[in-house]
């Protein structure tokens, strides 16, 4: 199967830019072509005040984007397009030349981005689904993307005249959410049930099962008000000396949360920055517990299915994917999002017993070989693409029958 992959990198990498080169990497080591259409955001630094002001337009419809597509399209003739993110010098004007090209399109959804501006879902603190269940202007209002009203505005511009024009809806054949949860949320917002496949995202390679239980609980990701570090770090006050947490990543909040860190006197918590994926992977093997005290939805956290595949158990926020990912009792625990009581009493209740640790990392384990290997992911994604291009073939008869009748002249009697 020949295979158009499609995406647009960040300025600063995540887990979409990883999931993105997994599944490359997936699919050509089944013996797959495939041919990649990639853009990044670094392009934004080089331009000039002109194209700068254009950004808007940009968002709304990238014409060399669309020509690209265009002749990549004509080039390769692929069997099946899949775009991953389009934000935001891709933009969805690609959809239009798979459209016009009848290639069917799979696209995944990372993000809440269809619906929310900021594609969080959160705002001050604390969730916001005002956007879902009123209108784009709330966004506009409050300046949820970067804090700007003008970016935000942009943003939800394009938002809705992409609605109106119905470019999702006509221009995707199959969506892939990475949750039941986010299935759900966006079937609310408006996306056909029918057109929404769940495949969750995978680990490869497998890590293998950890040995030890590890000295040390650990946060990987991003440090950024969503993430929940502050309620983290008030819950570790509260924890015993013995108990130590490590923090892997960075982000705009690194600087406050090293400042409450001193504040708190917090001893037992070491800040380690930015670091390669395989270092990360070693740590969340190595630890203990894997804490996502996240307060936002989270869409699907890479760094919960790395913890399972090597049976490390995971805290979680009992809140969007998290809770369906992590199986209370079983492969973790769930606490409330925003009590750093109640993190603190979930940590203290297994920090100290081995035994338990071992078999919520057995069961951790034992999920990630049920669901979110490589090979089992393979096989769902195939099914995904099959079904895409059968329903565009499909789609192709049927219009072509409907067009038949005007074109045969009638026979006389």
């Amino acid at each position: 199967m020949k295979i158009i992959l499609v995406h647009n990198n960040y300025q600063y990498p995540g887990g979409e830019d990883k999931v993105f080169d997994l599944e490359r990497a997936l699919l050509q080591d089944h013996g797959h072509r495939v041919v990649v259409y990639q853009r990044s955001n670094h392009e934004l630094a080089s331009q000039s005040l002109l194209q700068r002001l254009m950004i808007p337009i940009h968002t709304i419809w990238a014409r060399d984007s669309f020509r690209q597509m265009e002749a990549v399209l004509r080039k390769e003739r692929p069997d099946i397009v899949h775009v991953h993110n389009t934000f935001v010098r891709i933009s969805p004007s690609i959809l239009a030349a798979c459209r016009q090209a009848g290639v069917p399109v799979v696209k995944t959804l990372h993000n809440f981005r269809l619906m929310c501006p900021s594609a969080t879902f959160f705002r001050n603190g604390k969730i916001c689904e005002e956007c879902l269940q009123s209108n784009l202007l709330r966004s506009v209002r409050y300046g949820c993307y970067r804090q700007s009203r003008s970016a935000t505005a942009s943003i939800a511009l394009a938002l809705a005249l992409h609605r109106r024009a119905r470019t999702w809806i006509d221009g995707v054949t199959s969506f892939i959410a990475l949750s039941r949860f986010s299935r759900n949320k966006f079937i609310q917002g408006g996306l056909p049930p029918g057109k929404i496949a769940h495949k969750p995202n995978f680990v490869h390679p497998d890590p293998g099962k950890k040995r030890e239980s590890g000295y040390a609980a650990v946060y990987v990701g991003r440090l950024s008000a969503e993430k929940g570090l502050e309620t983290l770090l008030r819950a570790w006050r509260l924890l015993p000396s013995q108990v130590r947490l490590q923090i892997f990543g960075d982000g705009p909040l690194r600087a406050p949360l090293e400042r409450l860190a001193s504040s708190l006197n917090l001893r037992n918590l070491t800040f380690h920055g930015r670091v390669t994926n395989n270092l990360a992977q070693e740590a969340i093997k190595g630890a203990r517990l894997l804490i996502c005290p996240s307060e936002n939805y989270e869409n699907f956290p890479l760094t919960i299915v790395e913890a399972l595949s090597c049976g490390t158990p995971v805290v979680c926020s009992r809140l969007g994917a998290m809770q369906e990912i992590v199986l209370d009792g079983q492969t973790g625990l769930h606490f409330s999002p925003g009590a750093a009581e109640d993190l603190a009493d979930k940590v203290v209740s297994v920090w100290d017993r081995p035994e338990r640790i071992k078999e919520m990392g057995s069961a951790a384990r034992q999920d990630y070989e049920q669901k979110y290997t490589a090979e089992k992911n393979y096989v769902q994604l195939m099914q995904i693409y099959h079904e895409a291009i059968s329903l565009t073939r499909d789609s192709a008869a049927t219009s072509e029958q409907q067009l038949q009748p005007a074109l045969v002249p009638s026979m006389p009697r």
